[in-house]
């Protein structure tokens, strides 16, 4: 079943395209941009692997000059120094100004491609194939792109919306499980910031834990509705002045674990699971929400088979720390995404070091 959703910006709209065995036709998908010939495809070794050929034939078919830019997989080489690569092959591919750059790859190529583009030649267009159910529902969609400093994670970076986001739910056959139930943390997130309705399917679901257990009815109720929030969020505020902040659910704490971590312990989709359970206690402690609520979120995460605990052995102290660097730090305060009943959420400042630490006791291993 294929279905396309609009992302409606002052600038630059876009669609979503979700299709089944779309990426065989990446190259006419794109041919409607009105886009030069030279495409860089920019994806890691072993994405590449299985879906590189697949993607230059698309593309060439389609009449496109492709050339290609493989970086190494994982959290921790999302550097500048792997954005130097690319501009390096850029350069010697003499990628012009109507060039585009092509990202296969999960939410890790996708916001590094994505930074590349936003500077090469001051900006020129991208595309994104993501292959993980985390950057298919998430972080392919929105134009967040950027690298991480060493001191904290995604700090910099730049606004650049793709020019088109095409899903091919094929490619998560081969995803690994455990990067299979890192996306499920981020549609677990939509459920619980944005549609109920989700959250109710995600709970009557036997088994979140594999694709293979998803039927393929919810499959395409997980990709539409996810996208569909991400999309009505990011129309509404493309540049997180306001409402998109509360995409961040789960971030706050969870970007603290996997920076302190060295990005090696958890995955991005885990230290979020981990970042909801902490923002659930702390809004239950601020009295926002409800035990009830918090212990439906927790046993959905717990269903998906990721992690609700912090990972032994962390420094509370250097975590609380950490938060200071957040990018959502305003005068100084931690500002939280806290949720206020199923499928509703607010930002706000007033998590204190004391209910942080009181919370993240509560949940040392």
């Amino acid at each position: 079943m294929k279905s396309v959703i609009p992302v409606e910006l002052p600038n630059q709209s876009y669609e979503i395209a979700i299709a089944p065995g779309g990426l065989d036709h990446l190259g006419n998908w794109m041919q409607p941009l009105k886009i030069g010939k030279r495409v860089l495809l920019v994806s890691n070794p072993g994405i590449f692997k299985q879906y590189g050929e697949r993607a230059i034939a698309a593309l060439e078919g389609a009449g496109f000059q492709v050339a290609t830019c493989l970086l190494p997989a994982g959290e921790r080489y999302k550097t500048l120094g792997s954005i130097q690569k690319v501009y390096d092959v850029a350069l010697a591919e003499r990628l012009e100004r109507s060039s585009a750059i092509v990202a296969l790859g999960g939410g890790v190529i996708g916001d590094m491609a994505g930074f590349a583009a936003a500077t090469w030649l001051r900006g020129i267009s991208f595309v994104q194939v993501p292959t993980s159910l985390l950057a298919m529902v998430d972080a392919s969609i929105g134009g967040k792109t950027g690298v991480n400093h060493p001191n904290g994670k995604n700090l910099i970076g730049a606004f650049h919306q793709p020019r088109l986001v095409l899903i091919d739910p094929e490619l998560l056959r081969t995803l690994p499980a455990r990067e299979f139930r890192a996306g499920m943390a981020e549609v677990i997130k939509y459920g619980v910031i944005w549609d109920a309705d989700l959250f109710e399917q995600l709970e009557q679901a036997k088994r979140l834990d594999q694709q293979r257990y998803i039927s393929p009815e919810l499959m395409q109720s997980i990709l539409t509705c996810s996208c569909q929030a991400k999309a009505h969020v990011v129309s509404k505020d493309e540049k997180e002045a306001g409402l998109r902040a509360i995409l961040n659910y789960g971030h706050t704490i969870g970007h603290a674990v996997e920076s302190l971590t060295g990005y090696r312990v958890v995955n991005h989709g885990e230290a979020v699971a981990i970042g909801m359970v902490a923002a659930g206690q702390i809004a239950v402690e601020l009295g926002l929400w409800s035990d009830t609520e918090t212990q439906r979120q927790f046993a959905l995460i717990e269903k998906t088979g990721l992690p609700t605990r912090l990972p032994s052995g962390m420094d509370l102290e250097a975590i609380i720390t950490a938060l200071q660097s957040d990018k959502k730090v305003q005068s100084g305060q931690v500002r939280f995404v806290l949720p206020t009943r199923i499928g509703e959420a607010i930002v706000t400042d007033k998590a204190t070091a004391d209910v942080i630490r009181r919370v993240l006791q509560q949940m040392e291993s």
